[in-house]
């Protein structure tokens, strides 16, 4: 039989000793018995051989006195023991998941009173079925823990056995038993969430107040997160909300933003498109800020991005034309090259964009915002080559603003010029070549 090499990180379990095989043939004979009721020498030798592999993916604070007796029942091939051991450290590792997570918050989400001797009364399969609701194990834990719920009910020494197992099925049965519930040490922390609702609708957190919590919801599962972050998101859209209230949402959420999972962002997305379903509108158009405030337009569709960069490039026209422009336009600059920083401009607003933008750049002819040009010079140094060919084909036609105050007016034919430096060469589009090269002049 050829001895698979062990692993640096495996335990070094002892050999067998010699008198242990030997001990248990001369067992079955004192008694009679034929020694087939046992384990046989191989399997006793496979299950041993295999144990390390197993046994170093639990960490070492969890090595206690149960997986010492598993260890003992294996070496003497009582497989059905060793399924009890350890069958129970997963239980007892599930139910201190369950403690550590916080056992008034789980009454808070199963809505019943929900002390230390409710969690010791619990049978085995409502264990795991609270542990699956608050995300301690997966789906796929939740699968392979109840079937060996049910090989260790029916095969293990805790009851009458219907059968013998051999040591593959032992090695199964304690793979998923370390793999889903002693494999991890770490226990989420679950979060109050009435406290934690009450503090965001409370006065306008500070730092470290706000720290606090995004601590506390950074340490919690990803499926009470997702409920967290979700019930923020409709504190936020609330037309009753009170201004405090909104910006607390937006400093928890723009703190966790970049651990979304894929599910949580999908969430946000569908809590904002059935306020779009259901004709709600105060509700909708706060749910586009809360995107907007925190750099998630892109997770929206085409048309809703349309809709945002079309009002913001519209309010920077409508001040640009305004009364005291030269002083009003920074915000609405600000504003606009914070969108453009999300991501690629929609098609369907480009022209705009680029107009508005060289347009405010270059000035009416009585001179620029000052204050404002830092944020044009950083949109038009983003410039895709789509903008770019776009930028040059406005200031070569006399029918667009842009063309006009360029072609008539000395100074927005200076300011363009300038605005071209900004601009790579080498992501000029070959069709606009020579146009770009001949305002360069």
């Amino acid at each position: 039989m050829s001895d698979i090499v062990p692993s640096p990180l495996d335990p070094l379990l002892p050999a067998l000793p010699t008198t242990i095989l030997p001990t248990l043939s001369a067992l079955t004979t004192a008694l009679g018995i034929p020694r087939t009721v046992l384990a046989s020498d191989e399997e006793i030798h496979c299950a041993w051989r295999d144990l390390p592999r197993e046994l170093r993916e639990i960490p070492v604070p969890l090595r206690g006195e149960l997986i010492a007796r598993m260890c003992v029942a294996v070496s003497t091939g009582l497989f059905d023991g060793a399924m009890n051991y350890i069958w129970n450290a997963a239980i007892l590792q599930l139910r201190t998941k369950v403690r550590n997570f916080g056992l008034p918050i789980v009454a808070q989400i199963i809505q019943s009173d929900f002390e230390e001797k409710h969690l010791l009364e619990l049978q085995d399969s409502k264990l795991l079925e609270l542990c699956l609701k608050l995300n301690l194990v997966n789906e796929d834990g939740f699968f392979f823990l109840d079937q060996c719920r049910d090989v260790r009910n029916n095969f293990s020494a805790a009851h009458p056995t219907l059968g013998t197992v051999n040591d593959r099925e032992f090695t199964t049965f304690l793979n998923r038993c370390v793999r889903y519930a002693l494999a991890d040490a770490s226990s989420p922390k679950g979060v109050d969430i009435s406290a934690f609702i009450s503090a965001v609708k409370g006065a306008r957190f500070n730092a470290n107040q706000c720290g606090v919590w995004v601590q506390r919801l950074g340490e919690t599962h990803d499926a009470q997160r997702q409920m967290l972050v979700g019930m923020v998101h409709g504190i936020y859209c609330d037309p009753n909300t009170s201004e405090p209230s909104r910006l607390n949402s937006l400093d928890i959420c723009d703190a966790l933003k970049t651990g979304f999972t894929a599910a949580l962002r999908a969430d946000l997305v569908n809590k904002h498109s059935e306020y779009a379903a259901k004709g709600d509108e105060p509700r909708h158009t706060a749910s586009l800020q809360y995107f907007e405030k925190l750099g998630l337009l892109t997770l929206l569709n085409e048309s809703e991005q349309h809709a945002v960069f079309y009002r913001a490039v519209d309010r920077l026209w409508s001040v640009h034309n305004g009364m005291n422009n030269f002083y009003n336009e920074p915000p609405f600059a600000e504003r606009l090259l914070e969108l453009s920083q999300q991501g690629a401009v929609p098609e369907t607003v480009q022209e705009q964009f680029v107009q508005v933008v060289l347009c405010c750049n270059v000035g009416n002819g009585h001179g620029v915002s000052w204050a404002a040009s830092t944020s044009y010079d950083q949109m038009i140094k983003s410039f895709s080559p789509r903008e770019i060919a776009t930028m040059i084909r406005l200031a070569t036609s006399p029918e667009t603003t842009l063309g006009r105050r360029v072609s008539s007016l000395p100074l927005c034919r200076q300011r363009f010029k300038q605005s071209l430096a900004l601009i790579d060469p080498a992501s000029v589009p070959s069709g606009v070549k020579a146009d770009y090269e001949k305002f360069l002049k």
